[in-house]
This record gives C-alpha cells, structure tokens and sequence, in this order.
C-alpha cells in the first residue's frame, strides 16, 4: 500500500506544490493538506512546507501555529506521527513548541539564497536515515528568518543528546548558533531544519544533484519498517 504523506498549505506558503512533487518522486502518494481543516485523512507523516505563512507577520510562523490544522498535527507528533518542517515549516515547529529554540533574523539582516552545504550529524531520525551520519550534502538554502537561537541549556542539551540533524559547513548562512541547520525532537519523529530539500530532487533543478531526496526515500523506509 502506498504510503499517504500530507503537505500543509498556509496563507503565504511557497513550496507545497515542489514539496509534493518530492514526495512523488520518491514513491509515496502526496495529500493535499488546507490549514483551515483539522482533519489529517488519514495520511502516514505530514510536512509543514517553507514560505512566508501569513507574510511571517508578528514572528514567522507564529500565526500559522494556531491555525485548526495544527491542533491535531500537535496532538499526533507527540504521540509519534512523523513530521518535517522545511524552513517556514521550521519555524511553525518551534512555534509550537514540537521542537526547542527559534528563528529570528539573520544576522546580516539580508534575505540570502544560496546553495549550502551541509553535514548530516544524525542518520537515525524518521526522515534521515537514507542518510550515514557525517555525510555531506548541497541542499538550497532561502531566508530572512534563519537564524537558531536557544538558550545555553537547550543548546547544550541538544548536542549531548546528538538532536543536532544538520549542521552548516564553509559558512553559517545567517548566524545560527553553533551553525545548526536543522534539529529533531528526543523521539526523532519531528525534525525541523531551514534549507530546502525538496528543491533537491531532481538533476536539472536547484543544486543540480538529487541530495534532498533521501530525506522521502528516508520517510518511506521507516514506515515500511515501522
């Protein structure tokens, strides 16, 4: 049975349409998500897509954290269903406090689009493991709001816990501390990072390599094994 991954689309979001699109590459059925509606259908992991929800208005993503369809998203994560924030999706997660930390704004103050390279720092979550720990990837990066930040603690907690997904290489693109592109929750089912995978699918688009793909092929083989 083809697994069923839903894609939330926002006011404002960019990237649901490419997001579905991965997700059809890599073999699983995308599910049209509106953010108005509770209900899930049923589908096997959900993705919060990048763009500029509700024009990131107050701080990005906190109005999109309220919207019904993330009151059951919430209450599922938490009892193990899978999610991937990309980028505005990222900061939604930490909004809602799925996952630790925020996002303010760069440090340079720019909007940068980039390719960025990154290092997968853990191989083990449901949307990383068609990943090897230490392996380095090109994967889009495109923000304002990139930037991690989390108290000393939090920080300290997340890298004793190896809950650090993604980490930038070369340059930190927008100032995230301890050049953090991407962190997982304890259970390792909700993972948030700021580049763009779904922009890497594909030879003729983006970084011009397929580097993105892994994480919908990763997601496929968790819930094939689950």
């Amino acid at each position: 049975m083809t697994a069923r991954i839903g894609v939330v689309t926002f006011p404002g979001s960019l990237d649901d349409r490419d997001t579905q699109r991965a997700i059809r590459l890599a073999g699983a059925e995308p599910v049209a998500l509106w953010h108005k509606d509770k209900d899930l259908h049923q589908v096997d992991a959900v993705v919060l897509p990048g763009g500029f929800s509700y024009g990131d208005y107050l701080r990005a993503g906190a109005i999109s954290r309220f919207s019904p369809v993330m009151e059951t998203v919430i209450e599922q994560a938490k009892a193990g269903l899978p999610v991937l924030g990309i980028c505005n999706g990222f900061q939604i997660l930490t909004e809602a406090h799925l996952l630790p930390g925020g996002m303010l704004g760069n440090d340079h103050l720019h909007f940068i689009c980039r390719d960025q390279k990154l290092r997968v720092e853990n191989a083990e979550t449901a949307w990383t493991v068609d990943y090897e720990a230490g392996q380095e990837i090109h994967i889009p990066l495109k923000n304002m709001d990139g930037r991690y930040v989390a108290d000393q603690y939090t920080l300290d907690k997340l890298e004793a816990e190896g809950r650090v997904a993604f980490r930038y290489l070369d340059f930190n693109p927008n100032g995230s501390l301890n050049d953090i592109a991407g962190i997982t929750n304890e259970a390792g089912n909700v993972v948030g990072l700021m580049p763009h995978p779904e922009h890497a699918t594909e030879p003729l688009i983006g970084t011009g390599r397929t580097d993105g793909l892994p994480f919908f092929t990763s997601i496929l083989k968790k819930l094939v094994n689950a």
